[in-house]
């Protein structure tokens, strides 16, 4: 199957690159919804593009797709200039989140919709709309039509529709977000499978933080229509760039704080409530040794405990529990200390009882876990 779809490469310039996005700006009269993107996607990637709404993600998956021409700058297909390509000339397929399917049109012809515009002969259609609905698991509901579908079924039938036409990239409009949790889950677990069969480009465009990062190899996270960081899941998560990315990709602790004292790979900082802190500067503030910094750390990366901790080389405070949320694998505490700071800790359901309200305990995490970040302006 992966033959079928995942060779069918266009005359291109092989740069090993199919999408380039080069100093590309999309002004909507004066205001600019994408300023300034830098951006490829090499072959095969999974690639996502993460942000909050208004950000400017879909409309730059929309520049690529060609239904918004940008202002300024290129976007290249497999080495093309694809600024004066109309949409359906380009070698790639969207799938929506809202499906887009016809109503009237049963399974089958829906998928073949697109092979009978270009006039394909009646035996290749037959073909092609079989494997492409094999490759889906939807090959035994040829002749239903949309309407007597799941919605996980109706997303299953685009996908093949959009497979079907053979693209070199295949485009993704927050592709799950019509989906109950319980069918998302399933439906990324079918996508990733897909794209490791395909060996296609895949480009997604999703507010869902868990979503890209489970399924990509690559995340650009969008801010204000810039990318902030273009990096792995992983490293997006443990290293972030900014205090935008920190804050924006799962949950965080954030503290303004001014530098004390530094030692390579390690700064003194004081908080704005008095918490002195030991942090490890990110890579993007690897040179701080002075000024206002942004102090990061993960929920999931502080201790709690009733008695002081015994290692005084970490970062331990005193405060009392003031809120507990069970969450089934987790539970979260907040804790307010002793300065007025509330912090909020991740642990694993590994007890069968929480500590009381206004319980004293002691929080603490190592040095290498509290992130310091250049101070953004405002």
């Amino acid at each position: 199957m992966s033959q079928i779809f995942g060779q069918n490469r266009h005359a291109t310039t092989d740069t090993g690159f199919d999408v380039e996005l080069r100093d590309v700006f999309k002004f909507y009269g004066s205001e600019a919804a994408v300023r300034g993107v830098d951006l490829s996607i090499r072959q095969g990637e999974f690639f996502s593009i993460l942000g909050p709404s208004g950000c400017g993600k879909t409309t730059t998956l929309r520049m690529i797709a060609g239904f918004e021409s940008p202002s300024a700058g290129q976007v290249l297909i497999q080495g093309v200039s694809m600024n004066q390509v109309p949409p359906y000339r380009r070698p790639v397929n969207t799938v929506f989140q809202s499906y887009a399917l016809f109503n009237h049109l049963t399974v089958a012809e829906n998928v073949a919709f697109g092979l009978r515009l270009k006039h394909r002969q009646n035996r290749e259609i037959e073909e092609r709309v079989g494997d492409a609905l094999k490759l889906v698991k939807m090959e035994k509901f040829t002749n239903r039509l949309p309407g007597q579908l799941s919605g996980g079924q109706q997303q299953r039938v685009a996908l093949a529709r959009a497979l079907v036409n053979r693209p070199a990239v295949l485009l993704l409009d927050e592709p799950l977000g019509a989906l109950d949790l319980k069918l998302r889950k399933e439906m990324q677990v079918e996508l990733a499978t897909l794209h490791r069969e395909l060996g296609l480009t895949f480009v997604m465009v999703t507010h869902d933080q868990e979503e890209a990062l489970s399924l990509s190899d690559r995340i650009g996270v969008m801010n204000q229509g810039q990318l902030e960081q273009v990096d792995t899941p992983n490293h997006i998560y443990e290293q972030p760039r900014t205090s935008f990315v920190a804050d924006f990709i799962g949950d965080t602790n954030l503290f303004h704080a001014k530098v004390e004292g530094y030692h390579p790979n390690m700064l003194w900082v004081t908080t704005e409530r008095g918490l002195k802190m030991t942090a490890k500067p990110s890579e993007s503030g690897a040179a701080l040794t002075s000024g206002q910094v942004v102090v990061s750390v993960r929920p999931e990366k502080i201790r709690v405990s009733l008695i002081p901790p015994s290692d005084t080389q970490v970062n331990w405070y005193e405060g009392r529990l003031r809120n507990v949320m069970y969450l089934g694998t987790h539970v979260h505490y907040q804790v307010e200390l002793q300065s007025g700071d509330r912090l909020t800790v991740m642990q694993p359901n590994t007890v069968t009882d929480s500590p009381g309200l206004d319980t004293p305990m002691y929080v603490q995490w190592a040095y290498s876990d509290c992130l310091a970040l250049p101070r953004e302006e405002p």
